[in-house]
């Protein structure tokens, strides 16, 4: 297993819509193994290939859960049914998210308190299962990756405002931007 750079907000793969996974082979179970160490030193709760550079329709978890699923996973070619977002204002504290690819940043945004998410696993075994609370909100942010979208792009106007004015004072905007887990200090402070 090897850790791997993690891409910023400016490298293109983040914002283009992954392309499906097309062969389960050994060189898929080493992408996962390594996604699943990144994630791992980065002190992340999911991480999708694209934050990784690559353009594939794959993203691992971590994250202790109530819900009948795993608390650690890989999801391959997901396909992903949500409740209804809620139109309110989210909470600037209840729905603050952070990623790893726009790093030690955290802006609120709505998300639906449930989904059901189906694929396979990095052996192409299919799989399916459904969740609630802060695990949705996990599988629904690393969902949007594999769409080109982060969460700053979801953001409403108010904090989308704030989240490109961090983004520019960062120089996030240009592309060969990252960050290595491990050997750079930790951008969320763990």
């Amino acid at each position: 297993m090897t850790v791997r750079p993690i891409v910023i907000h400016g490298e293109p793969v983040l914002h283009r819509r992954a392309a499906p996974v097309e062969k389960f082979d050994d060189e898929l179970r080493t992408l996962v193994a390594d996604m699943y160490e990144t994630m791992d030193v980065a002190n992340g709760v999911g991480l999708a290939a694209t934050q990784v550079g690559v353009g594939l329709r794959l993203f691992t978890f971590a994250y202790q859960n109530d819900d009948d699923a795993p608390d650690r996973g890989v999801v391959v070619n997901p396909v992903l049914i949500t409740s209804k977002v809620p139109g309110s204002a989210p909470d600037p504290e209840d729905d603050a998210e952070g990623c790893l690819s726009v790093p030690g940043e955290n802006f609120p945004v709505n998300r639906a308190e449930w989904v059901r998410i189906s694929g396979f696993d990095e052996n192409g075994a299919p799989l399916e299962f459904e969740a609630t609370g802060w695990f949705a909100r996990v599988l629904q942010h690393e969902y949007d990756h594999l769409d080109g979208k982060l969460y700053v792009d979801k953001l409403n106007d108010r904090w989308s405002r704030k989240a490109r004015k961090a983004i520019k004072a960062h120089g996030w905007n240009v592309p060969g931007l990252t960050w290595m887990p491990g050997v750079d200090p930790d951008p969320f402070g763990h």
